[in-house]
């Protein structure tokens, strides 16, 4: 039987932290097509922290101009109408980029909530540190220009699958852009996302599971 002391443990800790980095790295530098040197470089910058299920990293009302980068897990943005209702504004998984629009941008306070939906890592940046990052070379400049114009293609493909009348597309869309979500994230929220309700989900998810026989 094989034991380990603490230095063993703190080995194989190590070697696991190397590990999700690595695939964090490719994953990113994937997502942006950039070369995985430079994001190396910006995940070098960040602070590491984890979250327990059901921490939030963003209050409504807090001014947040952190940049995040999700190492492992999920998280939901989401916010609340006047009856108390959340509705899911937008999920993050592993290898995506987070922030508050409004604290970010404009330094005003957050109107959206960012919980963890289960336990999760994170990488994040205050805004001053990001953009000096950026203009350190004409390459990390590039960087940053790409980052951001990604992030805005990513609206608008949602704002137009948002208008699609079939509420089976919209779900469609969300399972070929990010099925590890169903793993995670509560039928409730993958409904309020879609603005449909979960009986209606339901039964899209068990007819499309019919016709997959």
């Amino acid at each position: 039987m094989r034991t380990f002391g603490l230095q063993g443990c703190l080995s194989l800790q190590t070697e696991k932290h190397i590990a999700r980095m690595k695939a964090l790295i490719e994953k990113f530098s994937r997502r942006y097509d950039f070369p995985e040197d430079i994001c190396a470089r910006l995940l070098e910058r960040m602070t590491r922290r984890s979250y327990a299920k059901g921490e939030l990293l963003i209050r409504e009302g807090e001014c947040n101009s952190h940049f995040y980068i999700i190492a492992r897990g999920v998280v939901r943005g989401y916010y609340c109408l006047s009856d108390g209702t959340d509705i899911s504004a937008w999920f993050v998984a592993a290898g995506e980029p987070m922030f508050s629009t409004w604290g970010y941008v404009r330094g005003l306070p957050s109107r959206i909530t960012v919980e963890a939906l289960c336990d999760c890592e994170v990488y994040l940046l205050g805004k001053s540190e990001l953009e000096a990052f950026f203009s350190q070379s004409v390459e990390h400049a590039n960087f940053g220009r790409k980052l951001f114009e990604y992030e805005f293609l990513y609206l608008e493909d949602w704002t137009v699958s948002v208008g699609t009348p079939r509420a089976e597309e919209r779900y469609l869309t969300l399972l070929q852009g990010c099925p590890e979500l169903l793993q995670t994230v509560p039928l409730k929220h993958l409904a309020s996302y879609l603005w449909m309700t979960p009986q209606s989900l339901s039964r899209i998810r068990a007819g499309l599971g019919k016709t997959n026989k």
